[in-house]
């Protein structure tokens, strides 16, 4: 299953591993890669939904966070979950 691309190396991982390739994601999201795919590969990377969240709070800039959420497209439950992660 895609939600758990990689996640027995990821638990191998320090939170500052962690942290740094969640970086990556977010420089790629800012260069075009779909915000479900920073969400989805955050949140395996980071071990849960929760320190996803932590870990993209911190790397995204709360006005960032905003318009992330003001753009975010899709239906009602896709717009839900990428709001729980940026607000």
């Amino acid at each position: 299953m895609l939600n758990d691309v990689g996640a027995e190396v990821y638990q191998t991982w320090s939170y500052e591993q962690r942290h740094e390739e969640i970086g990556k994601l977010v420089q790629g999201f800012r260069n075009g890669l779909p915000i479900e795919f920073l969400c989805l590969m955050a949140t395996s990377i980071a071990g849960s939904e929760s320190l996803a969240k932590e870990h993209l709070t911190a790397l995204i800039p709360s006005k960032e966070r905003q318009a992330i959420v003001a753009a975010a497209q899709g239906d009602r439950k896709a717009r839900s979950r990428i709001k729980s992660f940026f607000i």
